[in-house]
């Protein structure tokens, strides 16, 4: 079996659970370009509930990411995947046949309980090497992107169709498919990763919490998808009042994120080579902020929303794309899903804040000022950024030992630390399901520096 790249497995693990992941994920955005016209329509409308609507999902996938992460290790990945699934299209149902604001909200709330993202990433982690899962994430990364693209695109197009109960009957089929996915394509897991490497441990989550540095981008995806939220409560009518009618929005969408996409590429490059990556994160911020404050300060013509637009998106691409390399980066060793469900549900947490606040701020100051109030928390993040530590290039491997008492776990891992390359070393008992039993294992979760570690002399620490 090459260690070069992935073998067939790996490759249709990749395949299959990115895209179950992004047509999930597609059904949950493809509201946010149309919501704010067409949720008008809606018995007891009001910018208030407007914006609770629209990040209902947030708050549920927030409060249940991380049960559900641990209810899969228990109960198996599959089993809580398809359950999820089968809520997300309940939720689906529900705002599908209501006729007023509050139903949708219900529904969307629904949709949030089938939080099955972690479920999903401790499945990729289960069926992947550890030296080819960096690649099957990022595939799942790429697939979420390439998600809010087509929504974006699709939203409009289809609720000119359908109407907005039409948009959540696609997001129903949409999840069918994604069942018959799980179900069919994605293949059984027989050997699962160490359980903190891809599933969240309750007796670490406090202690990660007040991570200073990790807070920081806990803080950040959180104001990120806040500002997201928010603004979308508003612009869509925006570009109504530019001129652009609904069922052309996709016209707008389609050339912003794309044009957004390449101006982020030059970026990342220049930050990877030149070794700048804090500081095009901090300018990113900067960058997001800017855009925000142009969106308040210029008069909402075509043109000035096409400009404010693709620096909004350029920004939060790069964010959104380079957060989890560096939250992977700074995480300690062998917390790896600990400290991913933490991020996913900050994450979703500032997706409901974003509605919250934004219909309360643009029914009581007007929606222009959505603009302003997320400028000037983007500003609050600009500062919390410069005390971001200077990343230090690193990879984390998890194996398997020979090693049995404490005491020897204390003493190879002492001698650990002390190799060249070495940056941090964790030995933990892990529990291994072997049949109707388990047995207690010591799993080794090392932090190294590819160039300088000796990993063959590691492994053979490790077996003793």
């Amino acid at each position: 079996m090459s260690v070069s790249g992935l073998n067939r497995i790996e490759k249709k693990a990749a395949f299959s659970l990115a895209s179950v992941f992004g047509v999930r994920m597609l059904g949950l955005f493809m509201i946010l370009p149309v919501f704010a016209i067409y949720g008008e329509q809606l018995t007891g409308y009001s910018p208030l509930w407007l914006g609770v609507a629209i990040g209902a999902y947030g708050l549920t996938q927030a409060l249940l990411q991380i049960p559900m992460g641990i209810l899969s290790d228990k109960y198996g990945r599959k089993p809580v995947i398809l359950a999820g699934l089968l809520v997300f299209l309940l939720g689906s149902i529900v705002a599908a046949l209501s006729t007023s604001i509050y139903g949708v909200v219900i529904g969307r709330a629904i949709q949030g309980m089938g939080a099955i993202a972690s479920a999903i990433l401790a499945l990729a982690a289960d069926l992947t090497r550890e030296e080819q899962r960096p690649k099957v994430m990022a595939t799942i990364g790429m697939f979420i992107g390439l998600s809010f693209t087509f929504a974006m695109i699709l939203g409009p197009i289809v609720a000119d169709a359908f109407g907005l109960s039409g948009l959540f009957w696609f997001t129903g089929f949409l999840t069918i498919l994604a069942m018959l996915m799980i179900q069919f394509m994605v293949p059984y897991s027989v050997n699962k990763a160490p359980r903190g490497d891809s599933v969240a441990l309750p007796e670490q989550i406090a202690k990660l919490i007040r991570h200073p540095q990790l807070s920081r981008l806990n803080w950040g995806v959180f104001i990120l998808h806040m500002a997201l939220t928010a603004c979308f409560v508003t612009l869509p009518k925006q570009f109504v009042a530019s001129g652009l009618s609904l069922e052309n929005h996709w016209q707008i969408y389609l050339p912003t994120l794309l044009g957004s996409f390449f101006l982020m590429v030059p970026f990342m490059i220049f930050a990877i080579k030149k070794q700048q990556e804090k500081q095009m994160f901090s300018a990113s911020i900067a960058l997001l902020t800017s855009a925000l404050f142009l969106l308040w300060i210029l008069p909402s013509s075509f043109w000035s929303l096409v400009l404010t637009v693709v620096l909004f998106f350029t920004a939060f691409n790069y964010l959104e794309a380079t957060m989890p390399s560096i939250l992977s980066r700074l995480a300690p060793a062998g917390v790896k899903g600990s400290v991913m469900g933490i991020y996913s549900s900050s994450q979703f947490l500032g997706a409901f804040v974003g509605g919250i606040l934004g219909g309360f701020i643009a029914s009581r100051y007007g929606e222009q000022t959505i603009f302003l109030a997320m400028a000037l928390i983007c500003l609050v993040w600009l500062g919390l950024s410069f005390g971001m530590q200077k990343l230090q290039k690193s990879k984390s491997f998890s194996f398997a030992t020979n090693i049995n008492g404490e005491e020897k776990a204390s003493e190879i891992a002492e001698l650990l630390i002390n190799m060249p390359g070495v940056i941090e070393a964790t030995l933990v008992h892990d529990e291994l399901a072997d049949g109707s039993s388990a047995k207690s294992a010591v799993v080794a979760y090392l932090k190294v520096d590819e160039k300088t570690v000796n990993l063959q002399a590691v492994k053979t620490m490790l077996q003793g």
